[in-house]
């Protein structure tokens, strides 16, 4: 059964050809059997998905069930779960029970989603290799020796290991398609503000994205179609309806221009990545599209601007932590500076540290105007040079991360070389833009990802373009053999 699509499964539990609960034990035991391998998974829900389960069979035997009913999910530990913990792979948070749930885990439970468990990420989703966690590294099926990306590397895992049919992510500069990249999946990050933030953990608020972690961009349609429209408890949550993510896969193709960032293609790239993104566009020629040469004159300074952004952002946001009203609390402490400085020493890890000295630092006085405010000058030049392109294209493609997969503790001791294997991401984040990553060949025998990007709230078209080029190529169907 885990060989299976999430789509293909919903129609098998549609026929009654495996049962809900049939499904859920299936998955709970694959868990069982790899996640000490992985270490993919912050908590296993067994009981609750059980529990679930058996109400998604009712739904289903009574005829009033979604294409989701019965499917088993995972969710990254930064959305906030009703009597689950959510610790963002934190310390600070490790024994915080949420009292509620994020709207896209309730969104989903609602359409019958079997929530499996929490998958591992980097702590407060800062990082790009899931090795920041409090709970410990991830591991990649490919390579054991190897990180799957981050931030949401558990998540990438337990989908590229067969052990849930699809997970929940966030992206704040690619930390969904940079994992699906190097973990030889789909990742989908739509449009800011497509998916409501309530719940979700924020850790850059200007940046943060609820998105998918799926074998194929059909079944991130089926999710998204649930996880979509606005809620109003989100102030950032767009207005636009819901479109009709699935049925758009089904309508004929299009011809189409496609624009090919040519600062993409530097000196940091790998030559197998690049050979791979060749080959992959040339499939798009056959099927009839227009291959461009593009320039974005800014995106080169993405990863400054981003830095500068993102920490200032956490800086402000993480502030709540401070051991008084929930998380860690230090302990045998004098006074309230004591409990503050002591707890969030404690409770933090180094890479969450960094950046809130860097985002204090660009927010203090005197440095404001240097940095932060400079820097959302730029991020504007870099969402301008996107409209441009967009004038003149349909998508941009092009690489989703400089090379395969790397050796966990590789780049720990160096924090540029680290966030550098985001460069090819943050300027959809920085933009808003929707985008999104499927696997389209090896190098070194690892897996590589194709990065396409869409203008504003066109992620019907972005999908189907993306299921279109899965239907002519199988990359999407390898699974590291040990997990097949």
């Amino acid at each position: 059964m885990h060989d299976r699509t999430l789509a293909l499964l919903a129609d098998d539990l549609a026929a009654r050809r495996v049962s809900a609960v049939e499904l859920t034990e299936h998955f709970l035991q694959r868990i069982e059997q790899f996640d000490a391998q992985l270490n993919a998974f912050v908590t296993v829900t067994r009981d609750e998905a059980l529990a679930q389960a058996a109400v998604a069979d009712k739904r289903l035997a009574a005829g009033n069930a979604t294409p989701l009913t019965g499917i088993p999910i995972a969710h990254k530990d930064i959305f906030c779960t009703q009597g689950v913990k959510t610790s963002c792979g934190s310390k600070i948070l490790d024994n915080f029970i949420s009292p509620y749930d994020a709207t896209v885990v309730s969104r989903l439970r609602d359409a019958g989603a079997v929530m499996l468990g929490k998958t591992n990420m980097d702590e407060f989703a800062m990082g790009s290799s899931s090795e920041t966690s409090f709970y410990g590294a991830v591991r990649n099926p490919w390579d054991h020796e190897l990180v799957p990306g981050g931030s949401s590397g558990g998540s990438a895992a337990a989908v590229a290991a067969r052990m849930v049919c699809g997970a929940t992510g966030t992206d704040t500069g690619g930390s969904i398609r940079q994992p699906a990249s190097l973990s030889g999946i789909t990742g989908f990050k739509p449009t800011y503000g497509r998916v409501s933030r309530y719940g979700m953990v924020a850790f850059a608020s200007s940046l943060d994205q609820a998105g998918t972690l799926t074998r194929t961009a059909e079944d991130a349609a089926l999710m998204m179609q649930v996880m979509a429209g606005f809620d109003e408890r989100d102030s950032t949550a767009l207005t636009d309806p819901v479109p009709a993510f699935s049925s758009a896969l089904e309508t004929p193709w299009q011809t189409i221009t496609i624009g090919v960032p040519e600062n993409f293609f530097d000196d940091g790239l790998d030559e197998g990545s690049a050979q791979a993104i060749r080959d992959a566009l040339r499939v798009f020629e056959r099927l009839g599209a227009t291959i461009k040469d593009v320039h974005l004159e800014h995106v080169h300074l993405s990863v400054p601007v981003y830095y500068v952004v993102a920490s200032a952002e956490a800086s402000s946001n993480l502030s709540r932590f401070d051991g008084v009203r929930y998380g860690h609390r230090a302990e045998n402490i004098d006074n309230l500076t004591e409990l503050y400085m002591r707890t969030r020493g404690e409770g933090f890890g180094a890479e969450v540290k960094r950046r809130i000295l860097t985002g204090t630092y660009v927010l203090s006085a005197g440095y404001y105007d240097a940095y932060y405010l400079q820097a959302q000058k730029v991020r504007q030049l870099i969402s301008d040079d996107f409209a441009r392109a967009f004038a003149d294209v349909d998508f941009l493609m092009g690489p989703t991360t400089p090379t395969p997969a790397f050796g966990i503790g590789q780049k720990m001791d160096d924090p540029i070389q680290m966030y550098l294997n985001d460069i090819y991401t943050i300027g959809a984040n920085l933009a808003g833009l929707p985008a999104l990553s499927v696997p389209c060949g090896f190098s070194g025998g690892l897996p590589v990802g194709l990065q396409l990007i869409g203008a504003h709230l066109s992620e019907p078209a972005l999908l189907k373009v993306a299921h279109y080029f899965q239907l002519e190529t199988d990359w999407h169907t390898r699974v590291p053999a040990a997990y097949a």
